[in-house]
């Protein structure tokens, strides 16, 4: 009898929304009508099932309008965070035994029933984060991808493992569930990389305990509610946003905590690791940190590329979603004898950018998250400004929303500030390279090692970048953002992160540990 995993199709990805299609834009234009009428609704902690209110609330803003609340959400006390983990601890005997096929089962239905909701979603992301109507559906579709995909690596992982036969004794490898572990996803994927890091605990048999980003709270509790309608037994996932300095660090340091799974910047990602290092009292296990954190990624664009394949693949991962993705392209490293004329070619493309709301669907690039990130932002244009020549861009637009212009510095040492530290926003350096040597050279002169690219046409230098450029996700003749689950797999080196390749046949791996049992006969 064929085992689930051989009845069910092979994993696809999800294609991504153009809103070319008439039918689409309008059902995404209601879609953002219906999701601007529940404004200001409240959110509650959800802790072993049971809604939980608290005094302190959350308030999820719309950045291209801060004025307007998209959603209020309840915020953990430390009370509150000590209770998701005992229900996790309590849910974790039950939910360790359930069959791979069941909790694989819950995944395939939240795919679905996020599928079918897929517009409102969209609509969500564009009001919450500020995405616009492409960005805010990968996102999306990418969620659903991880739910997709993770459900059939359980069932591959759940199959019997391979082991060296031995005379008298029968053999196996089977895989176990860790525990209760905490999850800590970022605002920027704010439904892709929260859903893909809690489905992936779960599926592999692990209760949770989830801590989102209060920039992105409402879409986590949008998904809660979501895993729970797909069957999800109470307990499994515990819902408790909250200040990080309120229960950040109890929730990380805890002794019934197995793992953390955090995703961010390098600063807190590394105290993360510090904090979960060190063993509490009553604590029986190492932890697991699962961390991926920054990057300074580089687009090297050698002497003999193509020009405007080049400048396109620059300007979109520089400038799509604010360039506040960890894969953004922060670094252009461009070979001396196309310098120039590849600044002109791109000041010329990045000035046909539409900044504005998110919610116009002509909008390219919308508002950076909050003011917090406006203000660091527009320091690093001003230490910029000085390390370099402001090519384009670099000012505040007019308006109440969290607007910069795209902004491209060019003639950038390769160790000035904007070239080595993560600025995680709308800002492009701009380097020059005497030759190719010097390129990878100024690529791998930062402490991070996340994504890369290299626009060539020559073999030789592909083959030298792929064995010398060192990041964990490397790509040539197309941009450094866009990774497909499956088929990219997602994680960096160095002060990037652990790399953890999620959307990759190791990630699972990560929330499970492997049990060899023997027997004589």
């Amino acid at each position: 009898m064929a085992s689930t995993l051989e009845r069910i199709a092979p994993f696809k990805n999800e294609s991504i929304k153009t809103f070319a299609d008439a039918a689409d834009a309008a059902a995404m234009q209601a879609a953002l009508a219906e999701v601007k009428g529940d404004f200001g609704r409240f959110y509650p902690l959800i802790v072993d099932g049971e809604r939980v209110e608290t005094e302190k609330r959350i308030r999820s803003l719309n950045p291209a309008a801060p004025s307007e609340v998209v959603g209020l959400v309840a915020s953990a006390s430390k009370g509150d965070a000590e209770k998701a983990i005992a229900a996790a601890e309590r849910a974790f005997e039950g939910w360790k035994h359930t069959s791979a096929d069941a909790r694989a089962d819950v995944l395939f239905k939240a795919a679905a029933l996020m599928r079918e909701r897929r517009f409102k979603y969209d609509a969500l992301l564009v009001y919450e984060v500020g995405k616009s109507w492409p960005e805010a559906d990968a996102d999306v579709a990418e969620a659903i991808d991880f739910l997709e995909f993770y459900a059939r690596e359980m069932l591959r992982y759940a199959q019997p493992q391979p082991v060296t036969p031995i005379d008298g004794e029968r053999n196996e490898m089977i895989y176990v569930p860790l525990g209760v572990g905490v999850i800590i996803p970022p605002w920027n994927f704010a439904a892709a990389i929260m859903a893909g890091m809690a489905a992936a605990a779960i599926v592999a048999g692990n209760t949770v305990v989830l801590k989102p980003s209060s920039d992105a709270a409402v879409v986590a509790a949008w998904f809660v509610d979501l895993m729970h309608e797909a069957g999800l037994p109470k307990g499994v996932l515990n819902f408790v946003p909250g200040a990080g300095g309120e229960i950040g660090d109890l929730i990380v340091g805890h002794p019934k905590i197995r793992f953390v799974s955090f995703t961010g910047s390098k600063e807190v990602g590394l105290h993360v690791n510090d904090l979960a290092a060190k063993p509490q009292k009553g604590q029986r296990w190492i932890k697991r940190v699962v961390a991926e954190m920054g990057g300074k990624d580089a687009i090297v664009v050698a002497a003999d590329a193509d020009l405007d394949a080049a400048v396109e693949g620059v300007a979109v991962s520089a400038f799509g979603f604010q360039g506040q993705k960890c894969s953004a392209c922060s670094r252009a490293i461009v070979e001396a004898p196309v310098y120039d004329a590849f600044l002109e070619k791109l000041k010329a493309r990045v000035a046909k950018i539409a900044v504005g709301d998110p919610s116009d669907r002509s909008t390219h690039m919308g508002p950076v998250v909050n003011a917090k990130a406006l203000e660091s932002i527009a320091r690093y244009v001003e230490i910029g400004s000085r390390e370099g020549r402001l090519l384009f861009g670099g000012k505040r637009l007019e308006s109440d929303g969290y607007f910069l212009e795209p902004t491209v510095i060019a003639d950038v040492a390769a160790d000035a500030v904007i070239a080595q530290e993560e600025i995680f926003g709308p800002v492009l350096a701009v380097i020059k390279a005497k030759n190719f040597d010097d390129a990878l050279a100024i690529a791998n002169n930062t402490e991070f090692g996340l994504t890369g690219s290299v626009y060539t046409t020559d073999e030789k230098k592909i083959e030298r970048a792929r064995d010398e450029f060192f990041v964990g996700n490397l790509y040539f003749n197309r941009k450094s953002t866009g990774a497909m689950v499956g088929a990219h797999p997602f994680g960096g080196f160095n002060m990037s992160g652990t790399d953890s390749k999620a959307g990759g046949r190791d990630y699972l791996l990560l929330y499970l540990q492997a049990k060899s049992i023997s027997r004589k006969v």
